[in-house]
C-alpha cells in the first residue's frame, strides 16, 4: 500500500529534484549554452534544461516505486532526447510520416523514437503484468501515453498540464500506481511555471518521459478492463494525432 504520506513525499521529492537538476544543468550547460536553447512557436528563446531534469527526477522517483518503472521513464526520455538532437531540423511529424520514410528505406529520428519507446513499453509491460494479453496492453498504454503527452506539447504548459490533470485521479487509488502518479505530477508541477511563462520547454525529452511515467502509473493501477479502456484511448489519440495537437493548440 502507498500511504497518503508516501504519495505526498513522492510528489515533493520529484518536484524538488526537478528544480535542483534544472538549476545544476543551467549552471553547467554541458556542451555550451547554445545547445540548450530553442526558439518556440512565438519566436522566443527558451531553455531546454527542464526536459532532462524532469527525466532524471521522474526516473529516480519511479524507480523508488518499482525499478522497471524507472527504466520506462529513462528509455522514453533517451529516445526523446535523440529526436530532439538528431531530428531538430526535420519538419516531418506524426507516425505516418516517419513510417512512410522507413518503408522507403530512410530511418528517421522519429522512427527510432517510435520503435524504441514501443519496445521499452513492451518490456516494462511484460515485467509488470502476468498474462500475455495484459503484457501487450500494458506496453501499448505506456508507449501510447508517452506519445500522447508529446502530441499535446504544442504550446506552453500543455504537456505538463495534461500530466497533472490525467495523473491526479491516480492519487485516489492504493498501490504503486499512486506513487507513480504522484511522481509524475511532482515533476510536471515543477516545470509548469517556467513552461507557462515561456522561459523553458520540455521538448520531446521531457514530454515522452512524463508520458511514460503516466502510462506506467495507469498500468500499475489497473487490471484487464482498465488496460483495455486506456489502450483504446491512446490508440485513438495516436490515429487522430493531428486533431489532438490542434485541440491542444487551441485551448
Amino acid at each position: 500500500m502507498i500511504s497518503r504520506t508516501r504519495r505526498s513525499s513522492s510528489f515533493v521529492l520529484a518536484a524538488a529534484f526537478t528544480r535542483a537538476a534544472t538549476a545544476a544543468l543551467r549552471a553547467g550547460a554541458p556542451g555550451g549554452r547554445e545547445r540548450w536553447e530553442r526558439t518556440n512557436y512565438a519566436g522566443r528563446a527558451v531553455e531546454l534544461y527542464a526536459g532532462p531534469a524532469s527525466v532524471l527526477a521522474t526516473a529516480a522517483g519511479a524507480g523508488r516505486v518499482h525499478p522497471v518503472a524507472g527504466f520506462a521513464v529513462l528509455a522514453a526520455g533517451a529516445c526523446g532526447a535523440y529526436d530532439d538532437v538528431a531530428g531538430a531540423g526535420d519538419e516531418r511529424r506524426g507516425f505516418r510520416a516517419h513510417l512512410t520514410a522507413l518503408r522507403n528505406g530512410e530511418v528517421t529520428s522519429g522512427a527510432v523514437k517510435l520503435l524504441g519507446i514501443s519496445a521499452a513499453g513492451l518490456v516494462v509491460g511484460a515485467v509488470l503484468k502476468e498474462r500475455p494479453l495484459d503484457k501487450v496492453l500494458a506496453g501499448v498504454v505506456i508507449a501510447g501515453a508517452a506519445h500522447f503527452v508529446n502530441l499535446v506539447d504544442v504550446r506552453p504548459g500543455r504537456a505538463a498540464g495534461a500530466v497533472l490533470a490525467l495523473a491526479a485521479p491516480g492519487l485516489l487509488r492504493e498501490g504503486p500506481g499512486a506513487g507513480l502518479a504522484a511522481t509524475a505530477m511532482g515533476a510536471a508541477a515543477a516545470v509548469l511555471p517556467a513552461d507557462l511563462g515561456e522561459r523553458a520547454m520540455l521538448g520531446d525529452t521531457g514530454a515522452h518521459a512524463l508520458g511514460a511515467a503516466l502510462g506506467t502509473a495507469v498500468v500499475a493501477a489497473n487490471g484487464r478492463a482498465g488496460l483495455l479502456a486506456h489502450a483504446a484511448a491512446v490508440v485513438t489519440a495516436t490515429v487522430y494525432g493531428d486533431s489532438v495537437s490542434r485541440l491542444a493548440r487551441s485551448l
